[in-house]
């Protein structure tokens, strides 16, 4: 399949800041884990991916779900640049590998080159960084579940779009619009919450397209990486990530099956890029 349009200028900008040192920079270690994946290079850069498990249609046995792993037991020591082409598979755990290892990229890319364009806030949660006011009209894309619980205890107005129904609780069906009406949806939102599993399944640039110009536009999640020129310019402006502090533990932890609430304080932090108001971007 192609390369989705914000991946591959995502890639070109990583070739662009790394120049050759991309061809030095290896794979140290890669872990598929029950909710993310992990990709460690050899310069102990570190990024992370959401595994799609739930778009993984043949789950069922090892033969039938073989062809969807990149290269169990072979990934450690190849060229990072290698993992790349993995974002051009047709299989989302491939792609996730694929993102988790063009985030490591990115934490890379971050060190020799800081984005101009945004301030970094460490230790700051993405839904705090929205300053969402009493009486905004928010729309969450994905039932991230962090967002819903801090919109029902703030008695916000808030719809959320989902493709998985069953993902909601009873009491948040009332919100809940099927997120094939994007588009009738986003351009009424004053504050837009985005979850990053959306590079995966390749839909995240066309609901950017479709909030308003002057509604605040947040992405959300360890899939977000440190690189983050091509989501401004499509009208992103806040960027809610992650800083990998301990590689390793962080890695062991996700091949344990951990999630945000086992990493976060312990291997990981929570950051924010937010863009700078002085500096415009156009698509």
């Amino acid at each position: 399949m192609p390369r989705p349009a914000l991946l591959a200028e995502t890639t070109d900008l990583l070739h662009a800041i790394l120049g050759p040192e991309l061809a030095g920079l290896t794979v140290s270690r890669a872990v598929v884990g029950l909710f993310f994946t992990g990709v460690m290079l050899s310069d102990g850069a570190t990024g992370a991916a959401a595994t799609p498990l739930r778009e993984l249609r043949e789950a069922v046995c090892c033969p039938s779900s073989a062809a969807s792993m990149p290269l169990p037991g072979k990934l450690a020591g190849r060229p990072a640049g290698d993992l790349l082409r993995q974002l051009d598979a047709p299989d989302p755990i491939r792609r996730a590998v694929g993102v988790a290892a063009m985030n490591a990229l990115a934490a890379a890319a971050w060190g020799r080159r800081p984005s101009p364009a945004v301030t970094l806030e460490p230790g700051v949660d993405a839904y705090d960084a929205a300053r969402i006011r009493p009486g905004e009209r928010v729309v969450v894309v994905g039932a991230f579940v962090p967002f819903l619980k801090a919109l029902k205890a703030a008695g916000q107005d808030w719809t959320v779009l989902e493709q998985d129904k069953a993902t909601l609780q009873p009491e948040e069906l009332a919100h809940f619009r099927p997120a094939n009406d994007a588009a009738a949806v986003l351009p009424g939102a004053d504050v837009v919450l985005i979850t990053g599993t959306t590079l995966l399944n390749d839909t995240l640039a066309g609901l950017l397209g479709l909030a308003r110009p002057d509604a605040r536009v947040v992405v959300v999640g360890p899939t977000v990486g440190l690189l983050p020129d091509v989501l401004l310019a499509r009208g992103a402006d806040i960027l809610g990530g992650i800083r990998v502090t301990d590689p390793e533990r962080f890695l062991d932890c996700l091949a344990e099956g951990g999630s945000g609430y086992h990493f976060f304080g312990r291997s990981a932090e929570k950051l924010v890029l937010r863009r700078r108001p002085e500096v415009a971007w156009a698509a």
